[in-house]
C-alpha cells in the first residue's frame, strides 16, 4: 500500500508478532495454528482481516486500531476458519450465509476460551454455542442483514450453491455489485491481480477479488495439512496441559472420521465380502485340469437397533432402508435384532440377500439402554456373524469383554464407545 509509511508498517508487523507471541506462550494450541499463517498486507478489497488458508491478510488501518488482546483474536480467528476446514466444507450452500454461519462458530469458541474480540462486527449468537458451521447455516435466514467481519478468500460466490438471486446477477454481469462487477469493474480487478496485489473478497457486498487458484488436488492437499497441522497442535498442548476441555472436545470432534455413515458403512461391508477364487478340486466330469474359480459365500451380519427412544422411528427407518441397499450388493443374510434393556420378543426377524427389509411394525421398546442382551442372544445362538452393526446413541450398558467377532457402532451423538469400530451419524 503505497500510502502507508513503511515505519508504520514496521510498527504494526511487530504488533502483529507480539501477539502471536503472546499466544504461543498462553495458548500455545492456538498459537501453532496461527504460525502457519504468514502475514501479509491485504489488497485493495481487504477492509479488515482474511486468509486463504496459506495466509493472514490484514488492513493496516483496521489492525491499528485494536489493542494486542484485539489482535490475537483476529489472527486466532483466521487460523480456526483453516484448521476447522471452512475453506472446503461449503459444498452446495450460499456463500454469504456460509460465512456468517462460519464466524458464529469460530467467534464462539474463542470468546469461550477467554479471547477479547474487537468491539464491533463481530458474530457471535450465544444460541449457536456448541454447533457446527453445518448445524448453523440452516438456522441463519435467507435474507439475513449479518456479515462477516473478515474476507474469506477461499471461496467464490459464483461457485456451487449461489443462490436464485446470485445466479440471476451472474448471467448478468451488469446486475449489481452483490452478484458479479460490470464489464469495466472486472478488468480493474484482472488488472489489479496482475499487478501482483493479494485478492481478498468483501463483506460489504462488492464482488471478490480471486485469490490464487489452487486445483482441486491443491485443494485436497490444503486440507489434509491444516487436518495434520491441527492433529499436531493439539497433541502438544494436550500434553503440555494447555488444552482446555471445551477446545479438547472440539479437536475430538473435528478429527473424528468426516465420511458419511452410509460410505463407511459401506466400506465395512465390502472388505468383509467373501468373494475369493477357490482351488478345490473340481468333480471328474469337468475333466483333470485344476483351474481358479470365483468363489461368492456372501456374509452372516446381525444388526441391532436401539428402541430405548433416544432414536426416532424415521432415524431406524432410514437405518434399515441403508442396509437393505448394501445386503443386495455384498449378498449378505441380515438377522434384525430389537433392543432397549432386553432383546424384542418378536426377534430376531431373517432377511436374504433378496428380501427386502423392513422394519417390524409395533417395535416394543421405551425402557432402558443395556446393550448385553444382544450379544448374549448372539452367544446363545452360538452364531459367529462377519459383524455386528449396533445402531444407537451409545448411552447405556457395554458388555465388559468385547466378542471375537467385528462390531460397528453407528452413533448418534457424542456417545463413547469402550471398543469397536465407532462411525458417527453425520
Amino acid at each position: 500500500m503505497a500510502d502507508q509509511p513503511d515505519a508504520a508498517l514496521e510498527s504494526l508487523l511487530t504488533k502483529l508478532a507480539a501477539a502471536r507471541t503472546r499466544l504461543i506462550m498462553e495458548r500455545p494450541f492456538l498459537g501453532a495454528l496461527v504460525m502457519h499463517l504468514p502475514l501479509k498486507v491485504g489488497g485493495a478489497g481487504c477492509t479488515t482481516t482474511g486468509t486463504d488458508a496459506q495466509a493472514f491478510y490484514f488492513n493496516p488501518k483496521f489492525i491499528d486500531t485494536l489493542n494486542l488482546a484485539q489482535t490475537q483474536f483476529v489472527l486466532a480467528h483466521e487460523a480456526m476458519h483453516c484448521a476447522m476446514g471452512h475453506p472446503h466444507r461449503r459444498n452446495h450452500r450460499v456463500k454469504r450465509r456460509w460465512d456468517v454461519a462460519c464466524d458464529h462458530a469460530v467467534n464462539l469458541i474463542l470468546i469461550e476460551e477467554g479471547l477479547k474480540p474487537p468491539l464491533h462486527g463481530i458474530l457471535a449468537d450465544q444460541n449457536y454455542m456448541m454447533l457446527s458451521a453445518e448445524e448453523i447455516y440452516p438456522l441463519i435466514p435467507e435474507d439475513t442483514a449479518e456479515e462477516s467481519f473478515d474476507q474469506h478468500m477461499f471461496d467464490h460466490d459464483n461457485e456451487s450453491g449461489a443462490s436464485p438471486d446470485e445466479n440471476e446477477r451472474q448471467d448478468n454481469p451488469d446486475a449489481g455489485e452483490a452478484g458479479g462487477q460490470g464489464k469495466e469493474g472486472q478488468s480493474e480487478a484482472e488488472e489489479k491481480q496482475g499487478s501482483g496485489s493479494q485478492a481478498t473478497s468483501t463483506s460489504s457486498g462488492q464482488a471478490p477479488q480471486k485469490p490464487n487458484e489452487l486445483s482441486p488436488s491443491e485443494r485436497e492437499e490444503l486440507a489434509e495439512q491444516w487436518k495434520n497441522r491441527l492433529a499436531a497442535a493439539a497433541q502438544a498442548a494436550r500434553q503440555a496441559g494447555k488444552l482446555s476441555q471445551s477446545m479438547m472436545r472440539w479437536v475430538d470432534d473435528l478429527l473424528a472420521p468426516s465420511l458419511p455413515w452410509r460410505a463407511l458403512l459401506a466400506r465395512f461391508f465390502a472388505v468383509n465380502q467373501r468373494d475369493d477364487y477357490s482351488w478345490r478340486r473340481p468333480s471328474r466330469r469337468e475333466g483333470d485340469a485344476l483351474l481358479p474359480r470365483l468363489s461368492s459365500e456372501g456374509i452372516d451380519v446381525v444388526a441391532a437397533i436401539d428402541t430405548s427412544g433416544s432414536i426416532s422411528d424415521d432415524e431406524l427407518r432410514e437405518f434399515v432402508t441403508e442396509l437393505d441397499a448394501l445386503k443386495g450388493q455384498v449378498r449378505a443374510r441380515v438377522t434384525l435384532l430389537a433392543c432397549d434393556n432386553h432383546v424384542a420378543d418378536q426377534a430376531p426377524w431373517e432377511f436374504e440377500p433378496w428380501d427386502t427389509m423392513q422394519l417390524p411394525d409395533d417395535l416394543p421398546g421405551g425402557g432402558g439402554t443395556d446393550f448385553r442382551p444382544v450379544f448374549d442372544w448372539v452367544e446363545h445362538e452360538n452364531r459367529t456373524p462377519n459383524m455386528l452393526v449396533y445402531f444407537t446413541d451409545a448411552e447405556g450398558d457395554f458388555p465388559k469383554v468385547p466378542p471375537n467377532y467385528p462390531v460397528i457402532w453407528l452413533v448418534k451423538g457424542k456417545g463413547a464407545v469402550p471398543w469397536g469400530e465407532r462411525v458417527q451419524l453425520n
